[in-house]
């Protein structure tokens, strides 16, 4: 594998780490059937990079390099292991060290790693948070402190989070595996959630220096699909579906030639993908069923109505501010209401839209939240509150770790 210079090596391997690592640990992961090591020796790839890239250049396919060292080093491993199990047995004594055979393929099983690393991350051992936490990690390629912004709490909690959780998986050899009938039901929520989170730090990046993680959300948006045509008969997985088609399609538009953000009103809509548009609306209308529809669904109709409109003037506001009110009443959160209050603005004017911000002021989850006072910086712009909005959108540059997005909202501040 030919090697080429590189200005910044180290800046490469970094680079290239954070968009591969979920692959490298998945792959690895079901060689050591431990997530805890798999992570451990993706690192130790990450390592030997760091040591050889700078005096040897960067490989051709960075990628293929990282993944080949990390298996190697996994099959060292397994090798060590069965080496060790073998000098044990012939003291007499026995061990539990062997690798586990791999398990026969059943008649709906996948080969997909990293939905096999989603569910596994899922298990019903660990709680709600400790599946976020650990799923972002591995699969969203976050730090701990930025899992620990995204989700307001210190960072030493979720760093304890983490490593109790690789340790649950490993006591209890939870297996690598996508599981079958009642189980694979009881993670589907919990699944459901981290892929779109996953997809959502693609969106638009919790920190760093890009607006878009595009490999993120392909990644989400490939395992909502094979999560389609393996659950069929389940609307929220539809509704997932749809949601990241709709979501996906805009990606080209969301940013200008040098990566900046691009806010939806003045994007280039003949840039949308129509082929990832029809996507999902057929998507949409399988996540049909009856009874109400689930907060997926509803987020995917919401998404539906942008994408029925060819301009910005176009877009149905009072059907999204209605559809809101059902989002809020199905699954309640400051942050729907927040979205909600957009809606609100553009249905009836910025007016009602603030009250329903200002009542949000005191929620603690919304305390270090950017998009609070960004959204009351507009709706403050828009009714000729101009000092009030310049120091929303200044306080709110100062919360984002966003590189791409501070930039956006001081632009926005200096212009009033």
């Amino acid at each position: 594998m030919t090697a080429q210079p590189t200005p910044d090596p180290r800046g490469a391997v970094e680079t290239v780490f954070r968009i591969e690592s979920p692959r490298i640990v998945a792959a690895v992961a079901r060689i050591v059937r431990d997530v805890g090591i798999a992570e451990e020796l993706a690192q130790d790839a990450l390592v030997v990079a760091l040591e050889q890239w700078p005096k040897d250049g960067v490989p051709d396919n960075p990628g293929a390099w990282l993944m080949t060292t990390a298996r190697h080093r996994a099959v060292d491993l397994i090798r060590r292991k069965e080496n060790y199990a073998r000098k044990l047995a012939e003291i007499g004594r026995s061990t539990d060290t062997t690798v586990p055979p791999e398990e026969p393929a059943g008649p709906d099983d996948i080969d997909d790693d990293l939905l096999r690393l989603v569910f596994t991350t899922c298990h019903p051992a660990l709680s709600a948070e400790a599946r976020t936490a650990l799923t972002l990690r591995l699969l969203g390629g976050l730090t701990t402190a930025e899992i620990a912004r995204a989700f307001l709490v210190p960072e030493p909690t979720v760093a304890q989070r983490i490593v109790r959780a690789k340790r649950t998986l490993a006591t209890r050899n939870v297996p690598f595996e996508v599981p079958y009938g009642p189980d694979r039901e009881a993670r589907l929520g919990s699944v459901l959630d981290v892929i779109y989170l996953i997809f959502n730090e693609g969106y638009a990046a919790t920190a760093g220096d890009d607006w878009l993680r595009p490999s993120l959300c392909e990644d989400a948006l490939r395992l909502a699909r094979v999560l389609s045509a393996l659950m069929p008969k389940e609307p929220e997985v539809h509704g997932l579906t749809a949601l990241l088609e709709f979501q996906a399609a805009r990606t080209a538009a969301r940013t200008g030639p040098d990566g900046e953000p691009v806010l939806l009103k003045d994007q280039n809509r003949r840039r949308w993908n129509r082929m990832l548009i029809a996507r999902g609306i057929k998507a949409l209308a399988r996540a049909e069923a009856p009874g109400a529809p689930g907060p997926y669904t509803l987020q995917a109709a919401i998404a539906a109505c942008h994408a029925h409109a060819y301009t910005y003037e176009e877009t149905d506001w009072k059907s999204i501010a209605t559809l809101y009110a059902l989002l809020a009443a199905r699954a309640p959160s400051p942050v729907v209401e927040l979205n909600r209050a957009v809606a609100v603005s553009m249905a009836e004017g910025p007016a009602p839209a603030l009250e329903i911000v200002d009542a949000l002021a005191a929620e603690p989850a919304l305390r270090d939240y950017h998009l609070l006072p960004s959204v009351r910086g507009d709706l403050l712009h828009r009714l000729g509150r101009t000092a009030e909005a310049r120091a929303e959108f200044e306080r709110a540059a100062g919360l984002t770790r966003n590189a791409r997005e501070r930039e956006l909202l001081l632009r926005r501040a200096q212009t009033g």
